[in-house]
C-alpha cells in the first residue's frame, strides 16, 4: 500500500507577521470539494483551500491543514498501527501580503483530542456547543473523512484562540509546543544542538503569533532558543540575531518569574559579544546597575539552569 496523502492549494492571502525572523523583528471554514481529486497512482487528494479572511488593517490568524498523511508507509517496514499525521499550519497576516514566516506542526487526531477533552473539563461554558469529530471504526483514511476533520479542527483551533481563557489554557499550550520542546531537548541533551536549534525557532514562531511578545510562554521559548545557540563551543549563526530579540523584548518586562532570566541573560549575551568581538560595554553596565540595587550577578545560575527552574526539561537533568 502507498503512502497516503491529502493535500489542499497551500496559496494564502494572509498578511505579513513582522515579529516572526531575527532580521524583521521591530471562521472561515474548509469547504471539502465534492469532485475532489483522487490520484490512486501517486496516493494524492487534493482540496480545495481554505476560505480567505475578510479585508483587515489588522494581522488575522489562521490554522490551516493543507495536508494530512497516512503513517507509517510502507517502506517504514514497521508493525505499528496505522494513523493520519495531520499538518498544521499557523499564519498572522493580513489580506494583501502573505506571512513570509508560517510555523507548521503535525499532529494525530488523538492530539486534538485530549486538547478538545481538556478544555471541555476546565471551560465547560466555553466549549459549549464546540463540535468535534467522533472515532471511527471504520474508514478513518478515506479521503473524504480526513478532509473532513481537518476542515473541523481548524474550526475549532479558531474557536480557541477567540477566547481568553482557551488560549491561555496549559491544555492549549502543551498543544502546541510539547512534542516540539521534547524532541528539541532530547537533541540538546544530545548536544546535538545544530539540530535542535530549527525545531525552536519553529516553535518560537508559532508560539509568537498566538500570544503576547511579552508573555510567559514566548520569552521562555525566547530564552531557551538563545541558551541552545550558546551553549556549544562555536555559537549558532543565528546567535547573536535571537540574542539581540530577547535583550529588546526584556527591556520593559515586569513578570517576577520571567526577570530571574534576565542575569543569566545578560551574562551570556555579554558572552556572546565578548566571542563575537563586539563591543559588550553596555551589558556589563547594565549588570553593574543590577549589583548596585543589591541583585545578585556573580555566581548565579547559567540561562540553561534558570530556564530548567521554570521549566524542567530534559536538557539540564
Amino acid at each position: 500500500m502507498r503512502s497516503a496523502i491529502v493535500r489542499r492549494s497551500s496559496n494564502s492571502t494572509e498578511g505579513i507577521d513582522d515579529t516572526d525572523s531575527p532580521d524583521s523583528f521591530e471562521q472561515g471554514s474548509l469547504t471539502i470539494n465534492p469532485t475532489q481529486n483522487d490520484d490512486t497512482e501517486s496516493g494524492n487528494w487534493r482540496r480545495v483551500r481554505r476560505k480567505s479572511p475578510p479585508r483587515a488593517q489588522a494581522p488575522k490568524l489562521q490554522f490551516e491543514i493543507p495536508a494530512a498523511k497516512i503513517l507509517p508507509t510502507e517502506k517504514d517496514n514497521t508493525n505499528c498501527k496505522k494513523y493520519v499525521n495531520y499538518e498544521l499550519r499557523v499564519t498572522l497576516g493580513r489580506y494583501v501580503a502573505p506571512d513570509p514566516h508560517p510555523a507548521t506542526i503535525d499532529r494525530r487526531y488523538t492530539n486534538f483530542l485530549m486538547l478538545y477533552n481538556g478544555l471541555r473539563k476546565d471551560h465547560p461554558a466555553q466549549m459549549q456547543g464546540v463540535y468535534f469529530p467522533k472515532k471511527c471504526l471504520m474508514g478513518n483514511f478515506s479521503p473524504d473523512l480526513i478532509a473532513e476533520r481537518g476542515g473541523a479542527f481548524e474550526v475549532f483551533l479558531d474557536h480557541v484562540v477567540s477566547h481568553w481563557e482557551l488560549r491561555e489554557s496549559p491544555h492549549f499550550l502543551n498543544f502546541l509546543q510539547s512534542i516540539e520542546l521534547e524532541r528539541a531537548c532530547r537533541l540538546l541533551d544530545e548536544r546535538r544542538n545544530e539540530q535542535a536549534v530549527p525545531i525552536l525557532e519553529n516553535c518560537f514562531r508559532l508560539l509568537n503569533k498566538i500570544f503576547l511578545d511579552h508573555s510567559k510562554p514566548v520569552l521562555l521559548l525566547l530564552c531557551r532558543l538563545v541558551a541552545a545557540c550558546t551553549t556549544s563551543p562555536l555559537p549558532h549563526p543565528s546567535a547573536e540575531e535571537w540574542a539581540e530579540v530577547a535583550l529588546r523584548r526584556y527591556e520593559s518586562v515586569c513578570d517576577t518569574d520571567l526577570l530571574s532570566l534576565y542575569v543569566p541573560l545578560l551574562q551570556t549575551c555579554t558572552h556572546l559579544w565578548w566571542q563575537k568581538g563586539r563591543d559588550n560595554k553596555l551589558l556589563e553596565d547594565r549588570l553593574r546597575d543590577f549589583q548596585k540595587q543589591g541583585i545578585k550577578v556573580s555566581g548565579t545560575p547559567t540561562l540553561t539552569q534558570a530556564i530548567h527552574t521554570l521549566d524542567p526539561r530534559a536538557e539540564t537533568t
